[in-house]
């Protein structure tokens, strides 16, 4: 989570002189061509060429491509904070999804761990005025419920393959949908190159942008959801605020002591979901 809240500053930045489409296809690019040799490293050649492409198309294009571009109109027509705290959904999103695929029984600590980081992400959002949610909130909970698929989908679909060959396959998906979005874009008349010249300080934030806050964090990501499944794993998620916080409040921004409840209640959340399963296990 720390290293996926670093990339809300970065988006930040970009965005001021990006177009969204155009800054989710940059990220996808430059993490499939960093990842790709490194897959094929870890797995080999024959793996990668067998694997299932058809089904990583729909998983990549569908829980990545458009959720991580909803995800950017989101940050673009909100805030940083505002996105990481409004994804405070996931946990419910993904419950919902392991209870259907029959993985998850409910127990009340977690259920109530569930209630408890949402009423956390709420007073989290109260200190928002009503018009900086809005289509921003929506598209940010719609970009949760996919990526919370498509995380569960990867880690579960794909067995054959590294943690690494699972990421960057879906992210080959990603890329071919982003790509799609550019065009029509582009054939629509939108803008969809970015307003400046690239420099170092753009080179610099896409890097952390694509390889630290994409690449490495769904890695760990997937990871962890191999060991705790989606739904616990996705509490963790609701934690990125005080990170975001952290990252903002160096970069000169103020602190907010109703965003920094919200996201304590739901770290209390995280505690309590996990705390009979770690009385189980020891």
């Amino acid at each position: 989570m720390l290293t996926w809240a670093a990339g809300f500053p970065a988006a930040e930045v970009l965005l001021q002189t990006w177009p969204p489409v155009a800054l989710l296809t940059a990220r996808l690019a430059l993490a499939v061509v960093v990842m790709m040799p490194i897959w094929m490293l870890i797995d080999g050649p024959h793996r990668v060429l067998s694997a299932r492409w058809r089904h990583a198309m729909i998983v990549g294009g569908c829980g990545i491509g458009v959720a991580m571009f909803l995800m950017i109109v989101a940050q673009k027509l909100t805030d940083p904070v505002t996105v990481a705290i409004v994804a405070s959904c996931a946990p419910l999103m993904a419950t919902l999804l392991e209870l259907a695929a029959g993985t998850r029984r409910l127990r009340w600590n977690f259920a109530l761990g569930v209630i408890v980081s949402i009423v956390g992400g709420l007073i989290a959002t109260s200190a928002l005025a009503p018009a900086q949610l809005g289509l921003g909130a929506a598209c940010a909970v719609v970009s949760t419920a996919l990526f919370c698929w498509a995380s569960m989908a990867t880690a579960r679909d794909f067995p054959e393959l590294s943690r690494v060959g699972r990421t960057t396959i879906t992210f080959v998906g990603g890329l071919a949908m982003a790509s799609v979005l550019m065009f029509g874009s582009a054939q629509l008349g939108m803008d969809v190159m970015p307003a400046t010249s690239f420099d170092m300080q753009q080179a610099g934030m896409l890097m952390i942008y694509a390889l630290v806050s994409m690449g490495l964090s769904q890695v760990l990501f997937i990871a962890s959801i191999g060991k705790l499944g989606v739904a616990l794993s996705s509490f963790h998620i609701n934690v990125a605020p005080f990170y975001v916080m952290l990252i903002m409040l160096v970069l000169g921004e103020e602190w907010n002591w109703t965003r920094a409840l919200g996201a304590g209640i739901v770290a209390m959340a995280v505690v309590l979901a996990q705390e009979r399963r770690s009385a189980k296990t020891a």
